[in-house]
């Protein structure tokens, strides 16, 4: 009970709540890594994803590829980057947080944008180019649609990932939450670590809980019932 009354004490003091190094501002800087690392990462690994999906071809490699990426360690590649100074010291220790998460998020978003992409049913895909669509037009306005349900679950594990990983970055002098637990560790203050880890768990599941209202209002109406995303019943009704 002593311990939880210091957390409670350290949750209290206005200095934590306050200035560059306040919980505000920190997580707002946590929560702008986890976009931009999300954002591009979706724009790399789902357009790799679909344009692989949509073709067939070099998929195996690409997606194994990604896959294996994911075995590296995020504290490998921050030490790594943490070295060269053109890296380390860009923008406060952004851009290598940056590249390291970058490497984490992309492998979830290709492989369910590829997977996503190839279930399309292929009676869609012929129905589309019937109509007289082109390439561009079946991936765009025939292939993302119904795929997007797939895709948004992977954005949204690698959302996840990011943010809870993000932690790390302080390693690199990138202030975000990670920063009380990383202080923490260093002067052997077991209740700013505990509550900067607890800072990032509810952050972590505020971020869950967004994007999987997001991956709802993306998903287009005819793939939902009840709560439930189906992406079988969902062409069904695109090609009626």
């Amino acid at each position: 009970m002593h311990f939880f009354s210091q957390v409670a004490t350290w949750f209290a003091q206005v200095t934590h709540w306050r200035g560059a190094n306040g919980i505000p501002a920190l997580f707002v800087h946590q929560v702008a890594l986890t976009f931009a690392v999300v954002g591009a990462a979706l724009v790399l690994g789902g357009g790799a994803g679909l344009v692989l999906g949509h073709f067939g071809r070099g998929a195996l490699l690409a997606v194994n590829s990604a896959n294996a990426a994911r075995a590296i360690p995020t504290l490998a590649l921050l030490t790594l980057f943490a070295i060269l100074p053109a890296i380390s010291l860009a923008w406060n220790g952004f851009l290598a947080s940056f590249l390291a998460l970058g490497v984490l998020a992309v492998p979830p978003i290709l492989t369910n944008t590829y997977v996503g992409v190839r279930e399309v049913d292929r009676d869609v895909r012929d129905a589309a180019c019937a109509m007289g669509m082109n390439a561009v037009q079946v991936m765009l306005g025939v292939e993302v649609p119904l795929a997007l349900p797939v895709v948004a679950t992977g954005v949204r594990v690698a959302a996840i990932e990011v943010v809870a990983t993000s932690t790390l970055a302080a390693y690199v002098s990138y202030s975000d939450l990670g920063t009380y637990v990383i202080a923490g560790l260093d002067t052997n203050d077991t209740v700013e670590a505990f509550c900067g880890g607890l800072l990032v768990v509810l952050t972590a599941a505020l971020v869950a809980v967004v994007f999987a209202r997001l991956q709802r209002l993306a998903t287009p109406r005819p793939l939902r019932r009840d709560g439930t995303l189906l992406v079988r019943a969902g062409t069904s009704t695109a090609v009626a």
